[in-house]
């Protein structure tokens, strides 16, 4: 007997981790582009007080490698959802692997609001809000629980398996899940726009000699930097000039108030010619 011609129980466990795999890694993406680098609300470290990571380079980096795990798990959700594609042949497989990615989405902000904001307490969604754990609430509840209701009802009310009358619209649905997944994973590693007022944060290794000349190559005019010339204040005529420092050693280009106010929570070296 096939395993996916019978009943909603006989859909293979591939189909069901590809939907927890790609739900985690879609909130994880989510997570990194709207509050990391959108939003700016936080990093991963945000509320790590330790040397080195009060370093904001450091904070960046730890973000880079929450993003590098997203992808790993991303990866790992599309090859078994290619290895379940035999599943599509069965009715509602399409609404299966969304309930189960709806699961994955909600449990990943669950597991995140437990153990990073409340158990080790490393970062809070808005790290600069008076009352912190009142977002962290919100987040947990909203993104968290309801998101796994959410696909706990859609997983119920699937009832019985059918027959093969859906296959073409659950292979578009499993194809639609994939594709959101790999945009959202590209999203996560583009740079933020700027314009105006920014804070520039330059790798290791670029020299203050060389952020300089890299600064008055896009026209930007210096305002503040600090003593070892990692992190420089600037202005900018254009947006496009901000993203042009990427390709002159940047780590960070932004304008957001909360990368100014990074600088109260980050270890930098006293600012040059106090």
């Amino acid at each position: 007997m096939h395993p996916c011609s019978t009943s909603l129980f006989t859909f293979t466990r591939e189909l069901k981790w590809a939907g927890l795999l790609l739900g985690v890694s879609l909130s994880g993406f989510f997570d990194g582009i709207v509050l990391h680098q959108l939003l700016q609300w936080h990093h991963l470290l945000s509320a790590v007080n330790a040397e080195p990571w009060r370093d904001l380079r450091m904070q960046i980096l730890a973000d880079g490698l929450f993003h590098l795990l997203m992808y790993v798990l991303a990866a790992a959700g599309l090859a078994l959802l290619w290895r379940a594609r035999r599943n599509f042949a069965l009715d509602k497989a399409d609404r299966y692997l969304f309930a189960y990615s709806f699961i994955g989405f909600g449990v990943w902000n669950i597991l995140d609001a437990v153990i990073f904001h409340w158990i080790t307490r490393i970062h809070h969604i808005k790290m600069d809000a008076p009352n912190p754990l009142l977002w962290d609430l919100a987040w947990f509840f909203v993104f968290g629980v309801l998101f796994v209701v959410i696909g706990y009802l859609l997983k119920r009310g699937l009832g019985k398996a059918g027959g093969s009358s859906s296959s073409g619209q659950t292979r578009a649905a499993g194809a639609s899940l994939a594709a959101l997944v790999i945009i959202l994973g590209l999203g996560a590693a583009l740079p933020p726009g700027v314009s105006q007022d920014a804070v520039v944060v330059f790798r290791p290794g670029v020299s203050p000699a060389q952020a300089f000349n890299a600064i008055g190559q896009v026209n930007g005019k210096v305002m503040w930097a600090d003593g070892g010339g990692a992190v420089w204040a600037i202005k900018l005529d254009r947006p496009e000039d901000g993203q042009a420092l990427y390709r002159r050693g940047a780590l960070l280009v932004s304008n957001s108030g909360f990368s100014l106010g990074c600088v109260s929570w980050s270890s930098w070296p006293k600012p040059m010619g106090a």
